[in-house]
């Protein structure tokens, strides 16, 4: 059975970076910056032995999982 998955994504409306268990629509926490959402979202992962999809907020790759 498959881990928890937590993804950090870039809100559109306004510009704030969220943190989001996979599956579900409701945002967990917002941040101002991407490096304030990777610091709570590596702890949170790490507490509970979940992985981590980071998506591109720029470019051809917006929307898409940059890094796992």
């Amino acid at each position: 059975m498959p881990g928890k998955k937590y993804h950090v994504v870039k809100r559109k409306e306004d510009n704030k970076w969220t943190v989001k268990l996979e599956g579900s629509d409701k945002v967990i926490k917002l941040f101002d910056t991407k490096d304030e959402a990777m610091v709570y979202v590596k702890q949170l992962a790490s507490n509970q032995g979940a992985s981590i999809a980071v998506h591109a907020s720029k470019g051809v790759n917006k929307g898409r999982i940059q890094s796992k």
